[in-house]
């Protein structure tokens, strides 16, 4: 007992040790001379901070319904991705060129999830336990109706060229559904992770309660000093390494800022407990798909003095119609709330095959590709076809 109470300070030790160099910085020196580390440690304080959010919401879970923590666990885990996105999206409408810098980190984030996340928490779960397949509750159908009208509704983004208010508006009130509906569930005993989070619960309520707050507040103060620098530092790295901006931009912010709730998820994995931690990436799918996609147009009008709209350059309506379209696929995959090791193969090798080959007649082909797929995946699989359909009903989960 002692050294597993031993381990969890180190782990908390260490996630605020994490944010302690850069806060320094920021307050008490100026920043560090080398590009290298204008982007490192800003990002691992994003780091830090997010492991805290996550023991936080943990933590909440004794306070408000399981459901409704679980999805407000999933939010606080993609905070700093949050952040990143949010920053160039402010500061898009005075440089119009960080529209794709914002678009960039959003699809980036959004196909890492699925095409690395989901398998990777099914093959974890495989090498504990040998079972190839991971079976979702029903109660988790929610968050696939939620993704479900979200991605219909996206597919109209790539042929309007444009990320207007009225689409944040749309986005914005899925997210309210799910986040209503999530709230309609039936209560459970939360099983916290051992480690932080399960020793913190030990503490008499009111110190519990406080101690919840207190993370929240010093997580939330280090993203909010941690994402300007962390973003103009990948640029700057980028530009010194000879990296493509965009590339940076889409896939290394997104795998620094995604790592907390992948390490969450693999936790439950590893603990024989792999749909929660599946349940766990696919409601930070929800959060991205939704309130982040509908902030972006909110956040670059607040900027810009007046109501606007992102205008979307060739590139990015590809980037988000391929988004759009593996969203589609993953959603006929899970739609009879069953995932494979073969449908995780199929879902990481179209995902990583896809960063070879960036031009764009490859964009639409492997967009072409997934929404055959989902349609050949539909006619052929009962069971999917009949998961599809239920997800048009509107009925709470019990």
């Amino acid at each position: 007992m002692k050294k597993k109470r031993a381990k969890a300070y180190l782990w908390l030790l260490l996630a605020v040790g994490l944010t302690l160099p850069w806060i320094s910085i920021h307050f008490c020196a100026d920043s560090p001379s080398s590009v290298l580390l204008r982007a490192v440690l800003p990002g691992l304080a994003i780091f830090g901070a997010a492991f805290l959010l996550s023991w936080a919401a943990e933590l909440a879970q004794l306070e408000i319904s399981q459901a409704l923590a679980f999805a407000f666990l999933a939010l606080m885990a993609v905070l700093p991705e949050y952040a990143v996105d949010m920053y160039f999206a402010w500061v898009a409408a005075k440089d119009p060129t960080y529209t794709s810098y914002a678009m960039a980190n959003m699809t980036g984030a959004n196909r890492l999830l699925i095409g690395l996340g989901w398998p990777v928490v099914l093959w974890v779960y495989w090498i504990k336990s040998r079972k190839g397949f991971i079976s979702l509750e029903a109660e988790h159908r929610v968050e696939i109706q939620a993704l479900f009208w979200a991605t219909l509704y996206s597919l109209l983004i790539p042929i309007k060229g444009v990320l207007s208010l009225w689409d944040a508006v749309v986005f914005i009130s899925i997210f309210a559904f799910y986040i209503w509906k999530a709230s309609q569930t039936r209560l459970k005993e939360p099983e916290l992770e051992e480690g932080p989070a399960e020793l913190m619960a030990r503490l008499p309520v009111f110190i519990r309660r406080v101690v919840t707050v207190a993370l929240f507040l010093w997580a939330g103060c280090v993203i909010y000093i941690s994402a300007e620098p962390f973003a103009e530092g990948l640029l700057e790295a980028g530009k010194v390494l000879g990296v493509e901006e965009f590339l940076l931009v889409q896939w290394l912010a997104p795998l620094a800022s995604e790592s907390p709730e992948f390490i969450v998820a693999l936790i439950f994995a590893w603990k024989a407990m792999p749909s929660s931690g599946f349940a766990t990436l696919i409601s930070s799918k929800v959060n991205q798909w939704t309130l982040l996609v509908g902030m972006l147009p909110l956040v670059f009008s607040f900027s810009l003095g007046h109501l606007g709209q992102m205008h979307l350059d060739p590139r990015q309506r590809e980037e988000l119609l391929l988004t759009s379209a593996q969203s589609l696929f993953a959603l006929a995959v899970l739609a009879d709330l069953q995932f494979s090791l073969s449908e995780a193969f199929l879902l990481f090798i179209l995902f990583i095959t896809q960063m070879f080959f960036p031009s764009t007649a490859v964009r639409y082909a492997y967009a072409a590709l997934y929404l055959i797929l989902t349609v050949f995946l539909l006619i052929f699989s009962r069971g999917k076809l009949k998961g599809l359909k239920e997800l048009f009903s509107l009925r709470s989960s019990e």
